[in-house]
């Protein structure tokens, strides 16, 4: 019984251990990894020029999906 109660305890007490370091390097972690300042990205005249353009296809895309319907 006494061999048990001193396995337990030793159990016990790893798994105490072994959870509060687990616990602290996750804490450790979290400091070393915090987020830089952000950036703003500027996406320079070639992507905001026009992209969209009605060609032959795309008009046919509307037509037959009956987008034309809509047009007053």
């Amino acid at each position: 019984m006494q061999e048990n109660r001193q396995a337990a305890m030793n159990r016990r007490k790893f798994l105490g251990a072994f959870g509060g370091a687990s616990a602290t390097a996750v804490a450790a972690a979290a400091v070393t990894l915090a987020p830089d300042e952000a950036q703003a990205y500027d996406p320079g005249k070639e992507e905001t020029g026009t992209r969209y353009q009605e060609t032959e296809h795309v008009k046919a895309f509307y037509r037959v999906n009956g987008y034309e319907t809509l047009k007053k």
